[in-house]
């Protein structure tokens, strides 16, 4: 084999980071141990950095003197894979960020921490070994100072050949789990004589020797040992003192979920249009090819039952399965399905888990203990090898994308494994974004339509409630007479119905009556959020917090008042008109703690309430038998925001949350409160109408140059100093608009519609154009020039954004 001596080398360097790998020189001591995907501490400048090891070459044409040595080797094992370091390179250039930040966002937050790693004997190994580098221990924490470049080299051969194993604990954070466990003695002769002088009358005893002899040398985990033999906790200690048996710890990995219990499931028959779905995806994985397929099926049709078929057919090929969902309130349910299939082959990723479950279930991944992987965002990417297929439900969702750095969309992640692989990746939903729908409408993706509910099941009937008509004939309300009827007559009848309000806390804000005054958040000068379970105002951006005021800041009147609706003050007038229904409230503020989102969701689906109420949240995913009513409080929340896909927002949201009526076999109904009844993404929704819905929006978009006709790009600058951030903006503008070519549309610079956030004013400046890289260069020198601004200026740039709020 060729030796490789120089290494290139991505580090960390916070002040001013660059795509570009380093060139370093590989001791002669780490050529057999360095590999691609290793962490490495370097010399860079005055200090020591971390690096990524990202590539090997035998060859450079940088001299030699002017090279310096790799340090240190951080770990025996690389962290990530080639793949993954590949799709590292194409996101530094997708998303304008820095490759760096781009590595450590692939990580679990295990290995971002201060750590230390543990080596563990797991085999025969020689003396020097066992006495010079164990100390005659069986584990020992390992630290890369304490040894020298031919230890590290030998302890590294060692753990390729399995003789010693290595584990990561986190200070405080994820540390491994164990649990107390007995390894038998190996000394047949000493356990045979034993056997022999035991007392006849000891019956236990000699019930847990005989084991012993006949799984002698091996490790037993006490809970399963008792399973096993049906012995006291007294017997096991006398063992002990006996030098039979000896106390040790072997590893817990924490499961997510442990203490649920998940019953197993068989495949349900398809319907001619899942067959056809499902034939269509396997034959494009059996012929090993990459081919997207946009699987648009109304909601209710059967599209998880496709996706867990799919796998199921890949699994049983060998290969591993990523399976994406937009959030965690959706993950449960959907762990709970693929568990039902495929069991304890099954491994979450998502940000609502410990930093330890995290660590630990990643761990299962890259050691290849599992093959299905089950997660929100951030678990596109899992280090998963060899997969056979992805699937991404609910498509359509912005929480699909990385809203701070590295802004990647996960969607566009999923397809670059797809096409790594050569294998399909099923895009799902039942309202597609308008973006993949016009792909599969130029044959990139294939469309795949569902347009049967399973099990015979119909769409529930929609009907518009006119709000304006509503509160002239009577006193302001958050109910509509026909809404407060059909809760009602579903309370009766024991059915359940679901309430859903885009927005949480009590109130949208408090006004003084007298001088008109809002109290605002200092920080980002926005109008702050009642919330009565507190008794506090709070910002939703910053986190800042104070008490509810009883005189008014601005004029000293005691006239205070709240306006708005939010999701405590609809509970609250349930709790009146409606005192025997029991009310789930389901929202941010009642989700917080692990766990309690699951929670919830149970005891609904237990029967153990009557209304389910929440924010969007609530609105997908989600499914009910005795679900029979669902009401949209407010339609309208959405449509007044400053972004060009306002409607398409609502008519997904108002088409994902009718969905979650009548999918059983009982009819659903759908009442959607609006005051504005005529608009067209309210009026499409009505009938789940997305053809229809989809044809007028793209005329809107055509006219107005947005996606998919053009793509987009948003510069976002930030400063202390409103004035500071509007100069530097100005310049950029200028700059742009003599780069760009006369195709090209420069909007801005312009203050945000939220131009305040944690005490920095920021400006944006959107670009949009036809060929999708026709300002990548210019963006990307925006991008390094940037790194050189002083007094605290900072500028982001965002590809395809998903809000310009």
């Amino acid at each position: 084999m060729k030796e490789l001596y120089y290494a290139q080398i991505i580090v960390d360097v916070p002040t001013m980071q660059t795509n570009k790998p380093y060139t370093y020189l590989v001791p002669e001591s780490m050529t057999n141990t360095l590999q691609p995907g290793m962490r490495v501490d370097v010399p860079f400048g005055h200090r020591h950095v971390m690096g990524f090891v990202v590539g090997l070459r035998a060859t450079t044409d940088i001299p030699t003197s002017q090279l310096r040595l790799v340090t240190k080797v951080l770990d025996l094992t690389p962290v990530l894979n080639t793949e993954l370091l590949n799709l590292s390179d194409y996101l530094a250039q997708e998303t304008f960020a820095f490759r760096i930040s781009i590595l450590q966002t692939m990580l679990p937050n295990a290995l971002k921490a201060n750590y230390e790693r543990v080596l563990s004997i797991i085999d025969e190994v020689d003396d020097d070994v066992a006495n010079r580098l164990f100390k005659g221990l069986e584990q020992m924490t390992y630290n890369a100072s304490d040894f020298g470049e031919q230890d590290i080299a030998l302890l590294s051969k060692l753990r390729r050949e399995h003789k010693i194993d290595v584990a990561v604990t986190v200070a405080n954070r994820a540390k491994i789990k164990t649990q107390r466990a007995y390894q038998f003695g190996e000394d047949i002769e000493f356990l045979e004589n034993e056997l022999q002088n035991l007392r006849q009358s000891a019956k236990q005893q000699h019930k847990l020797l005989t084991f012993i002899l006949g799984h002698f040398g091996e490790t037993w985990v006490k809970k399963e040992l008792q399973e096993v033999l049906d012995v006291s906790d007294a017997v096991i200690r006398q063992a002990v003192e006996k030098k039979w048996c000896y106390i040790t710890q072997v590893e817990l990995l924490r499961d997510p979920f442990a203490t649920t219990d998940i019953s197993p499931t068989e495949p349900l028959p398809l319907n001619d249009e899942q067959r056809n779905a499902y034939e269509q995806i396997t034959g494009t994985f059996d012929s090993g090819r990459f081919q997207p397929f946009l699987l648009e099926g109304i909601t209710g049709s059967g599209k998880t039952e496709v996706y867990l078929q799919a796998a199921q057919h890949v699994f049983k090929q060998g290969r591993t399965v990523l399976f994406l969902v937009p959030e965690i309130a959706l993950t449960p349910q959907m762990v709970r399905r693929v568990k039902s299939r495929f069991g304890a082959q099954t491994a979450v990723l998502h940000s609502g888990l410990s930093d330890g479950e995290r660590y630990d279930e990643w761990r299962r991944i890259e050691r290849g203990d599992v093959k299905i992987v089950v997660g929100a965002r951030s678990a596109v990417f899992a280090p998963l090898d060899n997969i056979g297929l992805i699937i991404v439900d609910e498509e359509h969702e912005v929480t699909y994308k990385q809203t701070d750095n590295p802004r990647y969309n996960a969607r566009d992640v999923a397809l670059w494994r797809g096409e790594y692989y050569q294998i399909p990746v099923i895009l799902g939903s039942a309202t597609p974004s308008l973006e993949s729908r016009a792909r599969a409408q130029r044959g990139i993706y294939t469309l795949l339509r569902l347009t049967q509910r399973a099990g015979k099941a119909q769409l529930p009937a929609v009907e518009i409630i006119d709000m304006k008509e509503t509160l002239v004939n009577g006193p302001e309300t958050i109910f509509s007479d026909q809404l407060k009827e059909k809760l009602l007559d579903r309370l009766h009848k024991g059915e359940q119905s679901v309430l859903m309000l885009n927005r949480r806390g009590f109130s949208s804000f408090v006004m003084c009556r007298d001088c008109g005054f809002v109290p605002r958040d200092p920080n980002c000068n926005l109008a702050m959020t009642l919330h009565m379970d507190s008794h506090t105002l709070k910002c939703h951006y910053c986190g800042h917090e104070e008490p509810i005021p009883t005189i008014c800041a601005n004029c000293g009147s005691k006239r205070i008042r709240y306006y708005g609706t939010g999701t405590e003050k609809v509970e609250q007038e349930l709790a009146e008109w409606l005192p025997e229904a029991r009310v789930l409230r389901m929202d941010q503020d009642t989700t917080r703690k692990k766990g309690s989102m699951d929670k919830l969701l149970q005891k609904f689906g237990d029967h153990q309430a009557d209304i389910l109420l929440g924010t969007q949240m609530i609105a997908k995913g989600l499914d009910f038998p005795d679900v029979t009513l669902v009401g949209v409080l407010n339609a309208d929340t959405a449509l007044g925001l400053p972004d060009f896909h306002a409607s398409e927002r609502t008519f997904q949201l108002i088409t994902q949350v009718s969905g979650r009526a009548g999918r059983a076999q009982k009819a659903g109904e759908v009442l959607v409160q609006t005051f504005n009844p005529e608009h067209y993404a309210i009026a499409y929704a009505k009938h789940h109408d997305y053809e229809g819905f989809y044809r007028q929006e793209m005329a809107v978009r055509h006219a107005g140059n947005y996606a998919p006709y053009y793509y987009t790009v948003q510069i976002q600058a930030s400063h202390a100093d409103e004035n500071e951030a509007a100069k530097q903006m100005l310049q950029i503008a200028r700059w742009l608009k003599k780069q760009a070519g006369s195709d090209i549309i420069i909007l801005g610079p312009s203050p945000k519609p939220i131009a305040k956030m944690r005490n920095r004013y920021y400006f944006q400046i959107i670009l949009k154009f036809k060929q999708r890289d026709a300002m990548d260069e210019h963006l990307q020198e925006l991008q390094d020039r940037s790194q050189k601004a002083k007094d605290g200026f900072k500028l982001s740039i965002d590809r395809e954004p998903v809000s310009f709020m």
